[in-house]
Order: C-alpha cells, then sequence, then structure tokens
C-alpha cells in the first residue's frame, strides 16, 4: 500500500529545497484573518437549546403571512424542530406536523410541516467582516433551507437588506445560491451567484461565508470565493444598504414560492446540521 502522507510531503519539500515555496493564500478578509470576536460552537447536552443570551427562536406562520413566501412549515420552539445533539451541533429539523395539532397557516387552513426558525437579533450582529458557517444542508423535493442575514436599520423590508448566505433550493441539491436582496432588487430580482458542490449539500459539511467590506460583499464555500456584489450591479449605487448591523437566520423553510410543495419523496425529517457559527471582525455581542 502507498503511504499517501509520504507522498502528500514531496511537493512541499521540493519547494522548500528550490527555495520556492509558499504557503497558499488566504482568500479571506483582512478581519476574518483574526480571531472571532463572537462564535457559537454548540458544545452542550443533548435535547438543549442553544444559548438564550444569543439566540432567539421564531413562531408561527399565518400572521407572518407565509414568510413571505407562502411557505407550509409552522416554526415551533419544540427540541424536536431544534436542538443541541450533544455533539457539538444544532440540528434544526423540518417534519410533518402531528396529527390533530391544527396550526394556522397562510395558504391553506393548517400548517402540514412544523420546522425552526433561530436568529440573533437584538443580540449579535455583524458590521463589517466575516461571518462562517459550517452546516451540513438538507436536500429534497420542497424544502429550502437557508443561513442568512437581515439589516438592522429599522427599515420595513426589503429596504432592511438582506444577505443569502447559503440557500439550496428543492431539487437542486449540489447548487448553492448566495443572494442579496434591496430596496428595487428582491425576490426574483435579487441580485445572485452560485456554486456547484462535488456532491448533495446533504452529504457533507461545508463552510458557507460571507465577507462583508466597505462597498463590497463576496460570497465564498469552503474557502473559494464564487460571486461578489458592489454598488456598480444594482439598479441604481444609492440602493447599497448593507454598511449597516446585521443579524444571523438559520431556518428550514419547507414549499413556498420557489422550491414548490413536497413529496413522497421529500426527507422526513429533513435537518440542517450547524457544526459552528463565528463573526470575524467588528460587530454587536
Amino acid at each position: 500500500m502507498i503511504d499517501r502522507r509520504a507522498w502528500a510531503l514531496v511537493p512541499v519539500l521540493s519547494g522548500l529545497l528550490c527555495g520556492c515555496w509558499s504557503p497558499p493564500a488566504d482568500t479571506r478578509s483582512p478581519a476574518a484573518q483574526e480571531s472571532p470576536f463572537w462564535q457559537a460552537e454548540f458544545d452542550g447536552a443533548a435535547a438543549t437549546r442553544p444559548s438564550e443570551e444569543s439566540w432567539n427562536t421564531e413562531i408561527g406562520n399565518r400572521d407572518a403571512e407565509g414568510w413571505g413566501n407562502n411557505e407550509l412549515q409552522y416554526y415551533t420552539d419544540d427540541l424536536a424542530n431544534s436542538a443541541l445533539d450533544g455533539t457539538g451541533h444544532l440540528v434544526i429539523s423540518a417534519r410533518p406536523a402531528p396529527a390533530g395539532s391544527e396550526l394556522p397557516c397562510h395558504t391553506q387552513e393548517f400548517c402540514t410541516w412544523t420546522s425552526a426558525r433561530l436568529t440573533t437579533e437584538g443580540k449579535v450582529a455583524l458590521t463589517r467582516g466575516r461571518v462562517e458557517v459550517r452546516a451540513k444542508m438538507p436536500t429534497g423535493t420542497g424544502l429550502l433551507p437557508a443561513i442568512w442575514m437581515l439589516g438592522d436599520n429599522g427599515v420595513e423590508w426589503p429596504g432592511q437588506g438582506e444577505i443569502d448566505i447559503c440557500e439550496v433550493v428543492g431539487g437542486e441539491p449540489r447548487t448553492v445560491y448566495g443572494t442579496a436582496h434591496g430596496p428595487t432588487y428582491f425576490n426574483e430580482d435579487g441580485i445572485s451567484g452560485s456554486a456547484t458542490l462535488p456532491a448533495d449539500a446533504s452529504r457533507a459539511f461545508h463552510t458557507y461565508s460571507v465577507d462583508k467590506e466597505p462597498r463590497r460583499i463576496t460570497w465564498s464555500v469552503d474557502g473559494e470565493p464564487y460571486f461578489t456584489l458592489t454598488p456598480s450591479k444594482l439598479p441604481a449605487p444609492s440602493d447599497w444598504v448593507f454598511e449597516q448591523d446585521m443579524h444571523l437566520l438559520l431556518n428550514v423553510a419547507v414549499g413556498g414560492d420557489w422550491p414548490g410543495s413536497p413529496d413522497s419523496s421529500t426527507p422526513s425529517p429533513a435537518t440542517m446540521t450547524v457544526d459552528y457559527v463565528r463573526f470575524y471582525g467588528t460587530g454587536r455581542t
């Protein structure tokens, strides 16, 4: 058997002998090359909640008008929908609603799924720097898991500003979307880029990141940038609304305008497993 560890050293040693080796370039923003100013590592006992000092759990569907997308899930604070797993992860699970639960829904009488939506609103926010989230995303018909940010400027959406760090939609299990929404570019007119994973997003952990710099946002997967947004790409440069504090959201949506409805092939439960969240640069804690 070939010793792969020995072979892996050959290019490094060759570079050192000729004096031409240098470490790989660090593509992160300068702020992200420092220690995080806030992080959630989700170390805790199984079947417990993440720290309430940093996290809120939102509830409902009908009053939120299907969360703006005619979604079918009712967000709960039940441990069945969001909890630590005892091995350093936060698990967010979308599940069929229990029989007889009668959870009020926007698009129909009762919601047929439950899930969870966790936010750091009012508790933790990034002003400038990088957010990194290492996660395994669920895939399947009718699912829309998301890692994203909203602005804290007090303006009604979409003027509030939204940065979608990672969305994996419905039947596109290997595609990661990064999108920005603002005053004149929102919903299907959001400005977006995408990256292709080597396998379904549910098969392995990946690190989904955004570098939020002055008048520049860059999306990355596993340290590889794939999309950059500047004011010059907007309908009008004055529509840039991202020079502000922005909080983080983690959720698994089911059904709605983009992914369509779930069917018999949709995983149940459909789980997002989050290894960590880290904020670098400057912000509010």
